[in-house]
């Protein structure tokens, strides 16, 4: 199979970089990471009015009807420059829940107001780990989540709750001044996550979903690949930044890149980013036409991006030296976007449990 995105998914890849290298270069994450902003409102705007929140979205939605392809050449563009914008916990978690889990007339009222630039995320344990949900009765939400992304700034808010049954249900809401919003101390601010306690918070229930925690998993899986592109995209670009730096930086009257040592950390960088950038494309693939392959897609592309990131990350700090660790420089803020990153959707083990599950049950399959 020779996977590539069409000229039209490259013209909007081209035209995304262009905005971004213009308006949201890596010093807008430093600014916003340093004044302590929950993210980059004309960043976020610039991006809306693009028409980014609707490429994925139905028509009758106020979308535009294309499809995950498009979403993914966007996200890896979003990765390359850090931009400070809550893409992934509208556009990869809230919105993929209400695509999901209701019908046309629930998103015409929910996901129209996400095409029209409002901030969503999503409340779920989506690290895998047990966690005590919200209770929804009556209609009203009460008690805490946690480990909400962007959840400060969200505006609606889909929610996996508990029921008078003690079963999970899925809920959404418009969060009222009587839910209170804490902000969590999280390594990589320009991605933050908060506590939020309900109080009678007032909720509807997504009213197509047939297995709650069934499409908890859906939707994480989605978010994974989604993501995966973002950590590709940041990944190339700390490659880039790296070999451009030991082009430039000279130590006894050679450029350091001419040196074996660092030859080997950026051949290693891109030897990842290479293998990491196959299991997308796979895992694009299985997405965009909603293949049975889609889970362990998923768990691929996300694990070989961690890595590739996360290594690109480190190494990148090393080439630079003395000077990798310091606030003036851009390492730092890879480093943060790499560690966050790798925790979002729950860690490697998580991911690398679910792809030995779903081979073992093909293996029995064809035994």
């Amino acid at each position: 199979m020779n996977f590539d995105f069409t000229d039209d998914q490259a013209m909007l890849r081209d035209n995304v970089r262009k905005y971004l290298s213009k308006e949201s270069p890596l010093g807008e994450a430093r600014r916003v990471l340093e004044q302590r902003d929950s993210h980059s409102s004309p960043v976020w705007q610039g991006l809306v009015d693009m028409g980014i929140a609707t490429l994925m979205l139905p028509e009758h939605a106020g979308g535009i009807g294309l499809g995950a392809l498009e979403l993914c050449v966007v996200a890896e563009e979003i990765g390359r420059q850090l931009s400070p914008v809550p893409l992934s916990s509208t556009l990869y978690l809230a919105a993929q829940a209400l695509l999901l889990g209701s019908d046309a007339a629930q998103q015409g009222d929910w996901l129209a107001a996400i095409a029209g630039g409002d901030i969503a995320s999503l409340a779920a344990p989506l690290d895998g780990n047990p966690a005590t949900l919200p209770r929804y009765s009556a209609g009203r939400l009460n008690g805490c989540a946690e480990l909400v992304p962007d959840g400060q700034q969200a505006a609606i808010l889909v929610v996996l709750a508990e029921d008078d049954d003690g079963q999970p249900r899925w809920v959404v809401c418009r969060p009222d001044a009587a839910t209170r919003r804490e902000a969590l101390s999280c390594i990589d601010m320009t991605r933050p996550w908060s506590r939020l306690s309900f109080e009678q918070q007032q909720a509807e229930p997504l009213n197509a979903v047939d297995d709650a925690l069934a499409l908890l998993a859906r939707v994480r899986d989605r978010a994974a690949i989604l993501l995966a592109f973002e950590q590709l995209g940041a990944s190339d670009a700390v490659l880039e930044i790296s070999a451009a730096y030991a082009r430039e930086r000279h130590a006894f009257g050679r450029a350091i890149g001419s040196y074996q040592g660092i030859k080997h950390k950026l051949a290693d960088i891109y030897t990842l980013n290479q293998l990491a950038r196959a299991h997308c494309y796979y895992g694009a693939w299985a997405l965009s036409s909603d293949a049975p392959e889609l889970s362990i897609a998923a768990a691929a592309a996300r694990v070989s991006a961690t890595r590739a990131l996360d290594y690109a990350a480190q190494e990148s700090i090393q080439v630079h030296g003395g000077m990798g660790y310091t606030w003036e420089l851009d390492c730092h803020l890879f480093y943060r976007r790499a560690r966050q990153q790798a925790v979002m959707l729950g860690g490697e083990d998580l991911w690398n449990e679910q792809i030995a599950s779903l081979l073992e049950q093909r293996l029995r399959a064809t035994a």
